[in-house]
């Protein structure tokens, strides 16, 4: 038997979120209180009678790349004279493993193509493949880095989660709806979902009520859909992903630890990014600026270091994101684990997933 199989659930496909909830803080909240056990219902922009006072919530203000493509394959000769290629071709880039001074791109496609064949943009510039590694390529841009990202915004489709059917959300709907009114710096393929249900209003209510709020980077890739094998349980790893604290969020951080301020990851990811840098400092933890990759794999049993509660969207079944939440959850000796709560979320009728509605646990 695997662990996995304790992080297993049945979900209705019509919880299945398909749309965003319009407005972004007209969404459901399910907020659960560890300390009693006590369940309560709400609307997400009523989150403020919920949270500590003062408290301090950390937002990941990365950006969703319009990343996903359709190329066209080159036309090449064949010992017949015949012209072989020049079907269309699906690229995902996986921009957030981006770094400065990269000459490659790595990315998948959804179908056999060898190392050498060039794939076009509609502008005539082309992605060049390098060579392969197991699933994933290696393409070298026939442009510069910020011309392939100009490129990307003006041919590239918004990559949503597959889980995701019959959206039917118009390309320039889906670039505002699946993006955060904190994102900032481009790179991810896939959104920090929790910070969705925030409007710049809300956030301007908050602050008024002395909650204050941080932003952290990390971009998410594509990794965070990936099942999780035995290897990941042995090695205590995931996939690799890159953050980035600045000096001001640190500072904000660390003085919210030392006045006893409660400290809220709004995210799944924001939670990753404050545990992977947190360093011991005599009987306390701090954050420092930094930047970094992190390959943290967080589930139970887990000594949380940094957060003291967390804002998070209701999960696939078997992911790792689940046990993250199970890990909080057990860490606070909470009297529910996370299928108990998922079944009474079930039954409420919540909204699951990326477009679902969301979870604050205190």
């Amino acid at each position: 038997m695997s662990i996995l199989d304790d992080y297993d659930y049945h979900l209705p496909k019509e919880l299945i979120a398909n749309s965003p909830a319009s407005p972004r803080d007209s969404s459901r909240l399910f907020v659960y209180d560890t300390k009693t056990g006590t369940v309560t219902f709400d609307i997400f922009r009523n989150i403020g009678t919920h949270l500590p006072k003062p408290s301090l919530l950390v937002f990941n203000n990365t950006k969703v790349v319009p990343a996903r493509l359709w190329l066209k394959k080159e036309l090449l000769p064949t010992r017949g004279g015949i012209r072989a290629g020049g079907g269309k071709i699906e690229v995902l880039l996986m921009m957030n493993e981006y770094r400065t001074g990269d000459e490659l791109i790595k990315g998948v496609v959804d179908r056999k193509i060898l190392p050498g064949a060039k794939l076009y943009f509609q502008s005539g510039d082309y992605l060049e493949i390098m060579k392969q590694e197991e699933q994933f390529f290696f393409f070298r841009p026939s442009v510069t880095i910020p011309e392939l990202f100009e490129l990307l915004t003006k041919e590239g489709v918004t990559p949503i989660p597959p889980y995701i059917k019959n959206a039917n959300i118009p390309e320039q709907v889906l670039r505002e709806k699946y993006q955060s009114v904190l994102a900032k710096h481009a790179a991810s393929v896939a959104a920090p979902t929790a910070s969705l249900h925030f409007t710049e209003e809300l956030l301007f209510a908050l602050e008024k009520e002395h909650i204050k709020k941080t932003e952290i980077t990390l971009h998410v890739g594509a990794g965070t859909f990936a099942p999780i094998s035995e290897e990941n349980f042995t090695n205590k790893k995931l996939f690799t992903e890159y953050l980035a604290i600045g000096n001001e969020s640190a500072a904000m951080i660390n003085h919210a630890k030392e006045e006893g301020t409660p400290i809220i990851p709004v995210g799944t990811t924001a939670m990753r990014t404050l545990e992977s840098s947190a360093i011991k400092n005599g009987s306390t933890f701090t954050i420092e600026e930094c930047t970094k990759p992190t390959n943290i794999f967080i589930y139970p049993p887990y000594e949380f270091k940094i957060a003291d509660g967390l804002i998070t969207n209701f999960h696939v079944p078997r992911s790792s994101l689940m046990l993250l939440v199970d890990a909080l959850l057990k860490h606070k000796r909470a009297p529910h684990d996370i299928l108990a709560l998922y079944d009474i979320a079930i039954k409420e009728r919540f909204r699951f997933y990326s477009f679902g509605d969301s979870m604050l646990i205190l």
